[in-house]
C-alpha cells in the first residue's frame, strides 16, 4: 500500500487534473497504482485494521472494487482528488504504523 500510494502521488507530482485527460499512460498508471493499493489493502490482517481504525480500510478496498468493475465510468474528477487529498495523509499514516 504504502510504496504505490507513494509512487502515485510521486507520478502525480508535477502534473495537474487535465494531464489526466491528455497523457493516457499517466491515466492508466494511477489507475493501477490505485487498484494496488486498494488490493493491498484487503490483505491487512484484521487485526491490523482493528488496531488502526484511522484508516478507511473499507473504503479503500472499495475504491480498488470501483476501478476494476466500473473500469469504463472511472470518474477522473474524483480520481484526481483523492490522489490529492486522501493518498497523503494515508501515506502518511501508514508511514507512521510500519515504523512502530
Amino acid at each position: 500500500m504504502l510504496d504505490h500510494g507513494t509512487e502515485a502521488m510521486q507520478m502525480a507530482r508535477s502534473r495537474v487534473r487535465r494531464d489526466l485527460d491528455k497523457d493516457r499512460q499517466l491515466n492508466l498508471a494511477l489507475v493501477r497504482l490505485l487498484e494496488i493499493v486498494g488490493e493491498a489493502s484487503a490483505r491487512v490482517t484484521e487485526d491490523t485494521k482493528r488496531n488502526h481504525p484511522q484508516v478507511a480500510w473499507v473504503e479503500i478496498a472499495g475504491l480498488r472494487n470501483r476501478l476494476v468493475h466500473g473500469y469504463d465510468d472511472v470518474d477522473f474528477d474524483i480520481l484526481w482528488d483523492i490522489i490529492q487529498l486522501d493518498l497523503p495523509p494515508l501515506v502518511s499514516t501508514l508511514t507512521t504504523i510500519l515504523n512502530r
